[in-house]
Formats: C-alpha cells, structure tokens, sequence
C-alpha cells in the first residue's frame, strides 16, 4: 500500500474516531452535572433537603391515584412540609371535566380532585405559579412523575424564603389532583375565576422518565423574552426550540397546556431519560438520578427568581429560534431573522463555491454531485430499517433492542459511517463541500419558512459554514490547501456538534425502535465530514476492504441484538392482568401488553403457557378497548354495576336521556361509551354541562375517575331516535385472587403499567328507540 492510500486510509478513520469523539462529548453534554454540596439553610437548591422531602411526602411509595386512600395521606404529607416551612396552604375541591381530548381522542375524562394551593412569597399583583402534581397512575407510586416535582417545589419554596429577597410578584405552589386521569386538577383550578385571576406567569416541573438532564421543552408563544430570561437565570441549559415542534405532534399534554391556552406566561421543565421506568412499578426514589432532581431544582429555582425581578410586560414579544450546546452555549435568535439569515448563508456558500469552481467539470458529474448528500441521508435511513427488520425476524418483537440497545447501537454507528465512506469515494473536495453545505443552507431556508423550531439545526452550521467557506475560497489553494482544510474541520465540528446531541436525546427518550432519529440525524452531521474524507481519495481495495469490513460488522452486531433478549428484569416487558365480567360475554382473563400485535409471543412464554391465552382483535367486546390475549375465566363473581334511565323524552328535534350509573363500594372509577350514531350533542355530569362536537368513529368514550363516580348521574342530549347501546363498566385497582396463579407466572421481566392490573365489570344499557 502506497503512502497515500496510507494517509488517506488513516485521515478516514481519524475523522471517524473524530465523530465517535463527538458523539461522547455530546452524550457527555446530554447529562446532569453531579450536585455540589450545599447547606441545608442555603439560598440555593439543596438536593439533600429535596431528597429528603421526597422520602416523607412518599412515604411507604405506593400507588396514589386520584381519590384514593393513599392519596389523601400523600396530601396530608404535603401539607404538613408547608406547615413546617411556615407557609400557609389550603386546599380546592372540585369535580371537573376536561373536554380537551374531544376531537383528538373521542374521550372525556371527569373526576372530583383536590388541589392544594400555598401562598409562598407576598406581593401585590399577578403571581408566579410553581405547577406540579402530587397522583401517581395506579400502576406506580409516582416517584419521579410527579412527586419529584413537589419536592422541587417544596425544597424551592425554602430557598425563596431563605433568600427574603423583595420580589415584584407574589409567588405561588399549585400542587394538583388528578393529572394523570386527565389534567383534571389543573381544570378545576382554572374553572374557578377567582384562583384564576391571581395567575401572572407558570413555570410546571413534570417528569418522563427517572434520570437525564431537566429539559426546557416548553414555552408559551412569544418566547423570546422568555428564553433570555432561562438562559442569565440557570447554570446550565438544556433546550432547543425543536422540542416545542416535536411536543406539539405528540399525543402528550401536561397540566400547563392548559395555562397556556389559557395565554399565561409559562415554561414547562421535565427529564425523560430512562423512559421504561415510566409510569410503572419502578418509578421509585431509588431509580430517581440525584444530578438530575437537582437540575430540575436549579431551573425551578432559577427561574422563578428570575421573574421574582421581572416586568411581565417586558417578556411579552416575538418567539425566538434556539439550541443549547453541551449545556454551556445557548445560541439564539429572532424567529424573524431565520429566513433573511438562511438565505445570506445559502447565498454566501454558492459564492464561495463559485470562487473555488473547477472549469473541468461536466454538467452530469455536477448534477450527480449535488445528489450525494441525498443518496447518503436515504442510504443510512435504509440500513436503519433493514438493520430493524432483521433484529425483529431473529427475536419475534415488536422492539428487539428494549433491554440491550448496544447491540444495535453499534450496527447503527458502524453502518452510517460505513455510508459516509461510500458516499465519499463519488465525489472531489469541490463537489462534496459545494453539494454538503448548499444541502444544509438550503434546508434550512425551508426549514425558516416552513418549520422555524427546526431551523436552527440546519441555520447555525450554515453561518458558521459560510464565514469559513468564503474567508477559505480567497487562501491561494483554496479549500484544498491548510488553511482550507482547517476550515472545512471547524465547519463540520458545527454540524456534528448541532445533530449528534439529536442522536444522543432521540434514543434517550425513544429508544432504538425510533432508529430514522439516529441515522438521519447522524448522517446530517456526517456529510460535512464527506468533503474532508474526499480530499485525500482512497484506492479502490481500500475503499472495498472498509465497506466490507464496516457493513459486515454491522450486520453482526444487528444479529446480535435480534438474539438477545428483548426485555428484562431491569426492562420489563409492559403487560397488564385483567379480569374482565361483560354482561353480553362469559368473564375473561386479559393480558394487555404495550404493543399492538398478533404473534403469540408477544407475551411470555410462562404466562402463555399458564393462562393459555389466545389474540383476539375485539377482547373487550362493547367496551371497545382494542386488541389483547384473553382466555376463559370460569364462573362469574361480582356483581355488575347498573344503569337506570330516570328521564328518556324528546325536546324539540332532540332527545334528552338522564341515566343514573351505579357501582358498588369498590368502584374506583366508571366509564362508559356513547356511541356515534347517538349523535350526541351535549352532555351533562354534575355541574360540568359541555357541547360535544362531531365525534370520532367510536363514538365519545367519558371515563369519570374518582370513587365518587360510584353514583353518577349524567344527561344526554341526543340527536337520535333510534335504539341506542350504551356499554359501561366499574373498574377497580385490584385484581382477584383467583388470578393469582397470572400473576405469579408474570416473570421479573415483565411488570404492569398506567392502570395496572384491573378488574372491570361491565353491562350494556339498551336505550329504546323514541
């Protein structure tokens, strides 16, 4: 091998390790710095007083949803840490119902909860809301989501106090019931004019996860003042204005959607890393980070200092487009200047391009040139999806790479690098910076126009591209000679640094089974590495011996993770234990896992092999709740809740249907479903009386969550005639103990989730036709 193949094989994998490097900077950068020691009487946030708090206000960590035994002492807990700090809190009681899920989930969820208010600092004015809730799901004792949040608050509310610093705002801890059946607690608080009135700005600590970094992933609109505000006010910064893109297409809401619709001032602070622990039984003080409790304290602390010494008025203005990098930089920007800037940087690469333009070069070669950073962005999302289709055909799963992402991380590493080496050998120096950087200034000019939270991804790396690029293009050999090259490094540590943090974050919250956001975000990065690898062009066995080599290893490491297994006993599998009594079915045993599917493997063998289950598309008959494994459970043993109609006349061209549900001391929450040919139009439950608009084809599912719903009287105002079947069910927090054989052959690699393991008792009511 000659010298040059020599260097040139050397300069490859030395930009290789260069990115490899960088993937650990930003993994690095992705995560809480450790917590300092700090007194217990300091003005600052003090982990060891939050962690403390934590452990009183949990108590024996069981589950508390809302309206439960436990949640009340939880309450109770609570109230007893403002007493012992001196501040003065109440409580609100309500029953609400939050229509937010109408449209988009044809659902209803109502219940009666009970929020706790504390006056925290004096003042005159609007106030500043610290939002957190205190219920947990019935699946886990909610040690990070939420009661994190409330220790947040608790141990914030000290440090406030112990500064006596003069604030231009009152400052408030709204510590809500009911968020996990639905932002209930939130609705109350805002159905009530008066607590409504108090509220300034909201800064809401919410959790996703029980480790990573506290994300600001939410602003109110007109954020610029905002983020100016979070960026002098925290010590580090963890943000990006693509969060609030992505949250927006998500199916998740937090209790300050609704104080935002509502046109507070607001920021909305979570951590999500180790996801699998969410909303399960492991959501436990000691799966919670240390680093991460106390940067979520710092934000919350910080923060609202910060508004303690600002005009609202002042952070009243334009959004702003944002990134934070390795927690130390937060560069921004007026959304308004992204497109002029985009432009100016596409503008300025294409003259710099001209500059260093080759006389040579035949319209063909140009047009494939440009095609590269394509071909490269398609070629490691193809592998993305290859290498997934072959790890779910080894392990029969749904997401093979759930416990042992490793595996499957390094097929993902080694095949994007293998397709940057690839792309490499089709293109010159000239081509691949022209092709690379106008790919990236072009996006995000459509990025500005289109998706502006995007935009800085793409904007950032093009200002720094072109500064470089043009400065470049007047050295006497160009982009080709040391100067140049030096260049084209700096731009390209720009890029890498602007997506691998996306790499990093995209698996942390995701997992693998999301692998477009790991290759494509890694291959943006990479093609700013092509036009560095090209320069020094490899021969042609040396470009083929390190494909083989690179895809090759891939494709092992992808049957590796196919082979492991897909959960464990640190990530379980999500299944939950159903018992089931349908007045129109003979009773059943449910196992529900998280995904839908239709392999009989699915759920574990030991449990398939005790229960017996089979798939059934329609396990819950009327109900309508999807797909699960269901077998027979022999004889009936509960009695069914019942459904009387108390009023069924027609006013006008429309029927109004009064119904009184009944369960029985055990219920913890009722629902039922009205189906879509009702055509309901209106519907009242108590003092909550809303207009229902144009449902969804399964109709408006209400799910009333509280033990009150035991007794539940509801008015219908239906635009139909005809026979109506209204199916409705108790469900209880519990499982019977004729199942306990299920749950035993439950392995430690699988645990319940959200509702847990139930029993749901159900009939159908049969409205005549009018």
């Amino acid at each position: 091998m000659s010298n040059g193949n020599i260097g040139a094989l050397v300069r490859a994998w030395a930009l290789g390790l260069l990115a490899l490097g960088i993937w650990f900077a930003c993994l690095w950068g992705s995560e809480p710095r450790p917590p300092a020691t700090v007194s217990a009487a300091s003005k600052e946030f003090s982990v060891e007083n939050a962690e403390r708090v934590l452990a009183r206000v949990l108590g024996p960590e069981e589950p508390h949803p809302v309206s439960s035994a436990e949640n009340a002492a939880v309450r109770q807990r609570i109230l007893k840490e403002f007493a012992a700090l001196g501040i003065p809190a109440r409580t609100y009681q309500a029953f609400t119902c939050n229509e937010l899920d109408l449209r988009k989930f044809g659902a209803l969820p109502c219940a009666t909860v009970t929020d706790i208010i504390a006056d925290v600092v004096p003042g005159e004015g609007k106030a500043i809301v610290m939002l957190a809730h205190y219920d947990s799901v019935p699946a886990g004792p909610g040690a990070s989501d939420d009661e994190s949040g409330v220790a947040s608050i608790l141990e914030t509310a000290r440090a406030l106090k112990a500064a006596h610093g003069k604030s231009l705002h009152p400052v408030m801890a709204v510590i809500t019931d009911g968020e996990e059946a639905g932002l209930l607690g939130a609705k109350a608080f805002l159905q009530n004019v008066t607590l409504k009135s108090r509220v300034g700005a909201v800064v809401n600590v919410e959790a996703r996860g029980t480790r990573g970094a506290s994300l600001l992933f939410q602003t109110s609109p007109g954020d610029g003042g905002l983020i100016d505000l979070y960026a002098r006010s925290v010590p580090a910064y963890a943000t990006s204005s693509l969060f609030a893109v992505i949250y927006k297409f998500l199916p998740n809401d937090t209790d300050l959607t609704l104080f935002i619709a509502d046109g507070f001032l607001a920021y909305n602070f979570a951590f999500s890393e180790n996801v699998r622990y969410y909303h399960s039984p492991l959501d436990l003080r000691r799966n919670l980070g240390r680093a991460t409790l106390q940067m979520q304290g710092n934000n919350l602390l910080g923060v609202v200092s910060g508004l303690e010494q600002t005009d609202f008025a002042s952070l009243k203005g334009g959004n702003d487009v944002y990134m934070s990098v390795l927690q130390m930089w937060l560069p921004r920007m007026p959304v308004t200047w992204a497109l002029p800037l985009a432009i100016l940087a596409f503008v300025t690469i294409a003259l710099a391009g001209w500059l260093t333009r080759k006389p040579d070069v035949r319209r063909r070669a140009a047009v494939a040139t440009a095609l590269v950073p394509l071909a490269l962005l398609a070629g490691c999302a193809a592998l993305g999806f290859v290498f997934a289709f072959v790890a779910q055909l080894l392990s029969d799963m749904p997401d093979p790479t759930y416990a042992y992402p490793l595996a499957m991380r390094i097929a993902l590493g080694l095949g994007v690098w293998g397709m940057t080496l690839l792309v490499s050998r089709m293109v010159n120096i000239h081509g691949a910076v022209t092709s690379a950087w106008l790919w990236m200034a072009g996006l995000a000019i459509l990025a500005a126009a289109t998706l502006p939270g995007l935009s800085p991804y793409f904007l950032f790396p093009s200002l720094v591209a072109a500064v470089l690029l043009l400065v470049a293009a007047f050295m006497p050999r160009k982009w080709d000679g040391a100067v140049g090259q030096i260049a084209l490094l700096l731009a390209a540590l720009a890029a890498l640094l602007a997506w691998f943090p996306l790499v990093v974050s995209g698996e942390t919250i995701m997992g693998l089974k999301l692998h477009p956001l790991f290759t494509i975000s890694a291959a943006f990065g990479l093609m700013t590495l092509v036009p560095l690898i090209a320069a020094r062009p490899r021969a042609r066995m040396n470009w083929f011996s390190c494909e083989v080599f690179l895809l090759g290893a891939a494709l092992a490491a992808c049957v590796c993770a196919g082979l492991l297994p897909a959960y464990s006993a640190t990530s379980p599998q999500r299944i939950n234990l159903q018992y089931l009594e349908n007045g129109t079915k003979p009773a059943r045993w449910i196992a529900a896992t998280a995904w839908k599917a239709t392999g009989t493997t699915t759920i574990p063998a030991s449990l398939m092999k005790v229960g017996r289950f089979k798939f059934e598309e329609n396990a819950y008959g009327a109900l309508g709740l999807g797909s699960a494994y269901s077998v027979a459970a022999g004889k009936t043993r509960y009695p069914l809740p019942t459904a009387t109609v108390e009023r069924n006349l027609m006013t006008g061209n429309m029927r109004v249907v009064t119904i009184r549900f009944r369960g029985s001391a055990d219920t913890d929450a009722l629902f039922f479903r009205i189906p879509q040919d009702a055509k309901l139009a209106a519907i009242g439950l108590r003092d909550q009386h809303l207009t229902v608009p144009r449902q969804t084809a399964g109709g408006l599912l209400v799910n009333c969550a509280s033990r009150d719903c035991r007794d539940l009287v509801v008015t219908l105002t239906l635009g139909s005639r005809s026979r109506i079947d209204l199916p409705f069910a108790e469900v209880r927090y519990a499982f019977p103990e004729a199942g306990a054989f299920l749950k035993a052959a439950r392995p430690a690699s699988a645990m319940p989730s959200q509702s847990g393991d139930l029993i749901t008792l159900a009939d159908t009511l049969h409205l005549p036709a009018r």
